[in-house]
């Protein structure tokens, strides 16, 4: 593959009006094992993500939860007043010692994470502050509502949602406008399918998180691996990014990596162009009516 550089010209609006290349960089990935704690180099993971930017990367996704805070507070020291780069954050889950991953959506603690987000992120206001999952235990739409106020108070400026039904999609979209949905989606997983399409046909985007999740399984790698036998240097990793991006044209991926080698792996895969009989072939490994 000729370059290691985002395709500058595949781009999506968020909101609208929030132009980013589609092929961004999650930043779960630059803690701690389990996503707990600091990593064991906190230069190198800062490095990880000044050269995600210098490869043109201008969309960053992270979390309260990851760490908890430790991703949010690198991207934040490594980027600083980069108003050419869109930082996305979450809010609405706890963490504890064991790395579980529990679901609290109470409005007040959220109104609280947002400040602590954009303390760490140095910022006077977060890109896009998305609802980390629905919690079962409070009413979806005081959950929505909260990320409504906080936009109303100028303290994000796009909202989102993530692990949400296409009936919760809708329902928050009466209460706020919504920038994205971050889903797990993957060529080998598409449960969300439907999520997707109300994406496109709402002008949301959609963040497909765990992108590789299923690279490895036996059905899935076989056809990514024939794939890539096509093109010369090309990875399966390229392959399943590659087709993430060609499946729908509001898609944004977020490849997380610690590692330098394998971000700019990553980034390389925007410029692999599949065929329509790969499309067909990768297409045919969960096919969807």
């Amino acid at each position: 593959m000729p370059t290691k550089h985002v395709d500058p010209d595949d781009t999506f609006d968020l909101g609208g009006d929030l132009t980013v290349n589609r092929l961004g960089f999650g930043g779960m990935r630059v803690t701690g094992g389990d996503v707990v704690g600091r990593p064991a180099d906190e230069r190198a993971a800062k490095s990880v993500i000044r050269r995600a930017v210098d490869l043109g990367v201008d969309f960053v996704d992270t979390a309260d939860s990851y760490g908890p805070g430790v991703s949010e507070r690198l991207i934040g020291e490594a980027l600083g007043a980069d108003d050419d780069v869109v930082v996305a954050s979450k809010a609405g889950l706890l963490r504890n010692r064991e790395g579980d991953w529990i679901p609290h959506g109470d409005p007040d603690f959220l109104r609280n994470q947002v400040l602590c987000s954009l303390d760490r992120l140095g910022t006077d206001a977060v890109d896009l502050y998305q609802l980390h999952r629905p919690d079962p235990d409070v009413d979806f739409e005081a959950s929505v509502h909260a990320f409504a106020e906080m936009k109303d108070a100028g303290q994000i400026d796009h909202v989102g949602l993530s692990n949400v039904s296409v009936e919760q999609l809708e329902s928050a979209m009466d209460i706020v406008e919504i920038a994205t949905v971050q889903n797990r989606y993957d060529v080998g997983n598409r449960d969300e399918e439907d999520v997707l399409r109300a994406c496109e046909s709402h002008g949301v985007g959609f963040v497909p998180w765990g992108p590789m999740y299923a690279v490895e399984e036996d059905e899935v790698a076989e056809v990514l691996e024939a794939v890539a036998a096509d093109h010369d240097g090309a990875t399966p990793r390229q392959v399943a990014l590659a087709w993430l991006l060609e499946h729908s044209e509001v898609t944004l991926p977020i490849p997380g990596t610690s590692s330098v080698d394998h971000l700019e792996s990553n980034v390389a895969a925007s410029r692999l162009e599949l065929t329509d009989d790969d499309v067909a072939r990768l297409d045919g490994i969960d096919p969807r009516e």
